[in-house]
């Protein structure tokens, strides 16, 4: 059986991230808590979830906003996970679940475009799992 080799490009990865902190911050650019934006993840270390294409992009939701520069975010993948560490949605008639786990702060210059906004009843779910997960 031949294995699959993943290779991360952490150079050009590191050239994207250099651009991305030289952006000013947008005008009049807002986002808000349930927002779904496509954000530049960028190569990451292990474990923790990688941005793909060329702008090492992955979709992720808003969780809160803290000022127009940092907000807090989750990542979320097309796959269906299960444990207590995702929680699946619906959208478009489409699974994609949300990956608990990799809660982190962000700059708002790794926001590339805004997806959609997430129901309110799966937002509050998702914050309440992630609120008994830190406990």
């Amino acid at each position: 059986m031949k294995t699959k080799i993943w290779f991360k490009d952490f150079d050009e990865w590191n050239k994207r991230k250099k651009l991305i902190d030289s952006l000013k911050l947008k005008e009049n650019f807002w986002f808000k808590e349930r927002e779904v934006w496509w954000c530049a993840l960028g190569v990451n270390i292990g474990y923790e979830q990688d941005g793909k294409n060329n702008n090492f992009e992955r979709p992720v939701l808003v969780l809160k906003v803290f000022n127009k520069e940092v907000l807090l975010i989750v990542p979320l993948t097309t796959r269906e996970k299960d444990g207590k560490y995702y929680y699946n949605f619906t959208y478009n008639n489409e699974i994609s679940s949300v990956i608990l786990s990799q809660v982190r702060l962000i700059s708002s210059k790794r926001l590339l475009r805004k997806i959609n906004t997430l129901d309110e009843d799966d937002f509050i779910k998702i914050k309440e799992r992630i609120i008994c997960m830190l406990k």
